[in-house]
C-alpha cells in the first residue's frame, strides 16, 4: 500500500531516501504523500527499535531534530492492531486524550486507501492502531 511505502522511507537505512517518481506519479499520488514525501529527513539522529518480529511486522522510531517519526509495516495478511505509547516520545495527554502538542498520522484504512489524520485522540497517551494486511503507518510528533 502506500502507506507501506511511506514507513519504508523510516524503517530502511539509506544513505539517500528516494522514491518511485514517473511523470504521473506527481499527478496520481494525493497531495498529502507528495507533501510527506518532500519532508521527510534523509538523516537521523537517533533510532530506536519500538518492536516486530521478523517476517510479520517491524516498528522503528528514528528522531531528526526535534521531530520523531514513527513508521511501522504489516507483512501478515491479517490485521496487526498495536498500541504505540506516544508518551514514550515525550508528548504529553490530558484525560480526555488531546496531545500536548500537533502530531500526523499516515496509515490504511480497509480500502487500502491512505488516510491522514491530524492529532488522533490517544487514550492515556497510546494511539491504537490497526495496520492493515501488507499496510503500514507513520507517526511524526
Amino acid at each position: 500500500t502506500d502507506a507501506f511505502e511511506l514507513a519504508t522511507a523510516v524503517l530502511f537505512q539509506n544513505p539517500i531516501q528516494n522514491f518511485a517518481i514517473a511523470p504521473n506519479n506527481l499527478e496520481d499520488a494525493p497531495a498529502a504523500e507528495l507533501d510527506y514525501m518532500r519532508a521527510v529527513p534523509t538523516e537521523w539522529d537517533d533510532v530506536k527499535f519500538v518492536d516486530g518480529y521478523p517476517g510479520k511486522y517491524a516498528i522503528v522510531a528514528r528522531k531528526s531534530g526535534d521531530k520523531w517519526y514513527i513508521a511501522g509495516v504489516n507483512g501478515q495478511k491479517t490485521t496487526l492492531k498495536y498500541a504505540l505509547d506516544l508518551k514514550a516520545f515525550g508528548l504529553s495527554f490530558d484525560k480526555k486524550g488531546t496531545a500536548s502538542s500537533e502530531y500526523t498520522f499516515w496509515s490504511d484504512n480497509a480500502a487500502r486507501e491512505t488516510v491522514k489524520a491530524e492529532s488522533p485522540k490517544a487514550k492515556n497517551g497510546i494511539l491504537n492502531i490497526e495496520v492493515q494486511p501488507d499496510g503500514g503507518f507513520v507517526v511524526v510528533l
